[in-house]
């Protein structure tokens, strides 16, 4: 039977986690088993939630706190996420201090999600760059401004090296800047860069709007030669992204941010994991590159929570990596520390790192890319920065 499987982090005032799973179990497939009639009991046994496992972690006066692992028959939800997450967690999630920390797919049920359509090989194959992390910057400060300030900030990124350019999550379409003129324009100033120095970068630009207008909007988008896509996943639902990729029309990657979903995953207790939500439901529906707190800014995630959403965008699975693009806080001096904790195959994502460099844009950009040169060599940046000013700028002002 194909099934997935639900493991929680439970914290159970009552002391009894084996009675708590299946409880769980129950009340979210059939309601009850022990007072039915046994034929009833037959015809509703394909339809039963099962519990796998209970484990205990800690016992106090107050609770017991545990994992249960339950698993639901596919044959209670057609094969979709929301459908999915309503039957693995959708009254629970009102049930006291539970969190979703994982869902298990069968291999038949994976077979009903896109993955990414591009993932790390085909981002990198538009780039045509193989051997390190890619750089990517943010548009600052664009808010009220006129397309003229958007063309000069894209410029100047495009000029120091930045091989994906995003729009802010919070810049939506608005009479200075709509949607439509910035890609024409972004698709002018990023030809003249690549003529003018032969470095190619893409520009995501950020898909917004009602949710029964996106379709069109990205269609038209692509049609006007968008290079790439940002999204706002949780502030639509995954099942809008699963949408998106899976439109033919649609054919360039979508890099989902993570606005809104602290809401989901930040409490220890409440909601989902981060690894789920940011890690792998994005890949499964579809995300080429995903968005998440780096583990140095000020809005950090913990070090093993970061590291474990870059682990389930990259695992080996029946779908196309994405790359993981830790953000937040990031500035040259980190570019060794990134390289240690998400490799190669990452997004080194940066806004005020590039952007407050004394130099500009440019300038913030070379610190980059001479940082990520400098750690493909084993070189120390310390090193690296008597040979490059950017860089040895960008150290003084950040820190070694």
């Amino acid at each position: 039977m194909t099934t997935i499987i639900a493991t929680y982090l439970v914290h159970d005032n009552k002391h009894n986690l084996n009675k708590k799973a299946e409880g769980i179990a129950l009340g979210l497939t059939i309601g009850s088993w022990t007072d039915l009639p046994q034929l009833q009991q037959e015809q509703l046994k394909m339809h039963k939630g099962e519990v796998l496992s209970t484990e205990v972690f800690e016992q106090s006066s107050q609770e017991t706190k545990g994992l249960i692992k339950i698993s639901y028959p596919s044959a209670n939800f057609s094969n979709d996420l929301a459908a999915i997450l309503t039957t693995v967690f959708g009254k629970l999630s009102l049930d006291g201090k539970i969190k979703l920390l994982d869902l298990e797919f069968s291999e038949e049920l994976k077979q009903s999600f896109p993955g990414p359509a591009f993932g790390i090989e085909g981002i990198r194959d538009l780039l045509q760059v193989y051997n390190r992390p890619l750089l990517m910057s943010i548009f600052k400060g664009v808010i009220g401004r006129d397309l003229d300030y958007l063309k000069e900030q894209l410029r100047e990124q495009a000029l120091g090296g930045v091989d994906i350019v995003k729009d802010d999550e919070i810049l939506f379409d608005n009479p200075l800047t709509p949607l439509e003129d910035r890609v024409v324009a972004g698709r002018d100033i990023l030809d003249q860069v690549y003529t003018e120095t032969g470095h190619k970068t893409l520009y995501a630009v950020n898909l917004t709007g009602r949710t029964f207008d996106l379709l069109e909007k990205a269609k038209r988008a692509v049609d006007l030669g968008a290079d790439m896509l940002l999204f706002n996943v949780f502030a639509y639902g995954l099942d809008v992204l699963q949408a998106l990729r899976e439109n033919d029309e649609i054919s360039v990657p979508i890099m989902a941010h993570p606005a809104v979903s602290g809401a989901f995953t930040a409490s220890p207790v409440y909601g989902f994991s981060s690894k789920l939500l940011l890690g792998k439901l994005l890949r499964y529906a579809g995300a080429d590159l995903g968005l998440f707190p780096s583990p140095y800014g000020s809005v950090a995630l913990e070090r093993d929570a970061a590291l474990a959403i870059a682990h389930h965008l990259r695992a080996d699975d029946v779908f196309k990596k994405a790359f993981p693009g830790p953000s937040a806080g990031i500035h040259p001096a980190l570019v060794p520390v990134l390289f240690e904790d998400f490799g190669i195959e990452s997004i080194i994502n940066a806004g005020g790192g590039i952007h407050g460099h004394p130099a500009g844009a440019v300038g913030g950009g070379r610190a980059f890319r001479q940082a990520i040169d400098a750690t493909l060599k084993g070189q120390k940046l310390t090193d690296a920065a008597q040979e490059h000013n950017e860089l040895k700028i960008a150290l003084d002002l950040w820190g070694y």
